[in-house]
């Protein structure tokens, strides 16, 4: 039997959209009301279509996250449980799949010779290993801008965790800590450096504008975004950093901004507390002394409830910044013309 699960990297992951399995046995409408269950028990209305072509039969439920538990059920028999199947998701078909200079990245090109503006996207800290494939799905990110720019190269690398967990199970990881000597995970210079190799290859063989490079990452990825800035300002025409980690490192890359158009934005607070300030200051600092083409913006609670992060008042304070830190989500829907703003921009202008 042909089993399929069907998803799409909506705002916050990857969902669950649809299946499709063999013929099942009875006509759909009669037990469509409790075909999917979680943990044995049905889920009202959550079948919203089920037909039955060439012997095969597809369901269309209302979206819902990946990690959630799940079986489809026919009666009594379980036809599909979570983890079985295969996971087709939506978009992921038009990026290849290429390990080259020590990296594991997806790219999409257009159908089209070049040479192409490319969109560099550096993942969060949670996406970190070697699958390459959880940078596609952890959140809204590369499929997004290759359907809002088809006409565009965009390039998704996956940072090596090099084992090490970023919220391991139990206790706290030392192991992770910088002055351990072991905290190479995440976009370490030796990576980025590997990736704007890549790039500049792409670059000579016609298929990249030089002029029309961009780069955004969100959380540790924001940080990847100045840090690669900083190590090839040449390189890039515009940046946008999200929700940005701030560091012994980044702070002073941020605080040398070289002339490449930036436009920083995060929530107005979030789980790392002293980000805003640095940030400000720096953001200030900078313009102060000249510096062209330098924008911050700081999400206020409306406007992060407009796009379902949970700003309840009910919410812990621990919960709250938690929730925030995913700014990057009204970033990636051009929320202040951010995203129109970052390809507007070309070197040769």
């Amino acid at each position: 039997m042909n089993k399929i699960i069907h998803t799409e990297v909506l705002d916050f992951g990857n969902y669950i959209t649809g299946f499709t399995v063999g013929k099942l046995l009875n006509e759909p409408v009669l037990y469509k009301p409790d075909l999917l269950t979680k943990r044995y028990f049905p889920v009202p209305d959550a079948v919203t279509e089920v037909t039955c072509e060439n012997g095969e039969t597809c369901i269309r439920v209302i979206p819902f996250s990946e990690e959630e538990y799940y079986q489809l059920r026919d009666g009594k028999k379980i036809i599909l449980r979570k983890g079985e199947g295969e996971m087709v998701v939506k978009g992921l078909e038009n990026f290849k799949a290429v390990e080259e200079n020590g990296v594991r990245y997806r790219l999409y090109t257009p159908d089209f010779e070049g040479p192409h503006p490319l969109v560099l996207f550096l993942h969060g800290g949670g996406e970190c290993g070697t699958d390459n494939l959880i940078q596609m799905t952890g959140t809204i990110g590369a499929i997004h801008f290759a359907e809002r720019w088809p006409d565009m190269v965009v390039m998704a690398p996956q940072a090596p965790d090099n084992g090490v967990q970023l919220f391991p199970k139990f206790g706290v990881d030392t192991s992770a800590r910088p002055e351990s000597g072991k905290y190479d995970r995440g976009w370490n210079r030796d990576y980025l450096g590997r990736i704007l190799v890549i790039i500049r290859r792409m670059i000579s063989e016609g298929v990249v504008d030089q002029d029309r490079v961009y780069v955004t990452g969100l959380s540790m990825g924001g940080a990847g975004t100045i840090r690669i800035v900083s190590m090839a300002p040449e390189m890039f025409a515009a940046a946008a950093p999200v929700c940005p980690s701030i560091n012994g490192e980044t702070l002073p890359m941020l605080q040398n901004w070289p002339d490449v158009p930036v436009w920083i934005s995060t929530a107005y607070i979030d789980h790392q507390i002293d980000r805003h300030a640095y940030i400000t200051n720096t953001v200030m600092s900078l313009l102060e002394k000249g510096k062209k083409d330098i924008h911050l913006t700081l999400y206020t609670s409306e406007e992060l409830e407009k796009y379902h992060i949970p700003q309840n008042p009910e919410l812990t304070w621990t919960q709250r910044i938690g929730s925030n830190h995913r700014s990057w989500i009204l970033t990636y829907h051009n929320e202040k013309g951010i995203l129109e703003w970052l390809v507007s921009h070309n070197k040769q202008r």
